[in-house]
């Protein structure tokens, strides 16, 4: 069976076992965020939420509040699809990633074939992995996703989100080319979160694995 890596935004997440059962026939990864429930968590706690990039700067407390939400939502996603699911955390798995200093605790994930992963999917089973690298490090989920959809050779990777696509012009397009998607980054045309996922699709695409954003196919 061919694989799908399958990356769900925390705001989301909910609705992963319904996209599920539009991959059956499918072996598939799912990796998934938090973003929402953890800017929610720290500021319960008191503590500074800050992106740059549409990354999250990250400490050591904020590391720790990104630890506890990411494996509480991983918990819940694992109980929502079902009895085929087996939740892991990428630092314990082998997620490897470059950090970036500028970020604090924060990790560029590089393309890794987890052999827990590996076995799981062979034993028939849907890993369910929380965006943790080796460190450990706080890595954004959509670079998790394409890292792992590289690694693992997937055929595609699907990013499940709250927006439709990518926009051009004011309308949502069915396909972009990875180098007019980094033109319309550089150019600043797009901003906050769809700025990574598009970072994350182009790079997957480059990588021999095809890309959608919503209805946006992201292509090489």
């Amino acid at each position: 069976m061919s694989l799908v890596v399958l990356k769900v935004g925390g705001a989301v997440a909910h609705d992963a076992a319904a996209a599920l059962d539009k991959l059956a026939g499918h072996d598939v990864v799912v990796v998934h965020g938090a973003g929402p429930q953890i800017t929610e968590e720290l500021e319960r706690r008191g503590l500074a939420v800050s992106f740059a990039g549409g990354r999250r700067v990250t400490d050591l407390a904020t590391l720790r509040v990104v630890h506890d939400v990411l494996l509480g939502v991983n918990a819940q996603l694992c109980a929502a699809i079902g009895a085929r699911a087996i939740g892991m955390s990428g630092h314990e798995i082998g997620l490897r990633a470059a950090r970036i200093p500028r970020l604090g605790l924060v990790g560029d994930p590089l393309p890794s074939r987890p052999q827990a992963v590996v076995d799981a999917l062979a034993a028939g089973l849907v890993p369910v992995v929380a965006p943790l690298a080796e460190g450990p490090l706080n890595v954004n989920a959509d670079d998790a996703a394409a890292a792992l959809a590289a690694g693992l050779g997937a055929e595609r990777i699907l990013f499940a989100t709250d927006v439709p696509g990518v926009l051009r012009d004011g309308a949502v397009v069915s396909r972009i080319a990875a180098g007019d998607a980094e033109s319309l980054i550089a150019d600043g045309e797009l901003a906050g979160g769809i700025v990574p996922k598009l970072e994350a699709a182009i790079r997957a695409a480059r990588n021999g694995v095809q890309a959608e954003i919503g209805v946006t196919a992201v292509v090489a």
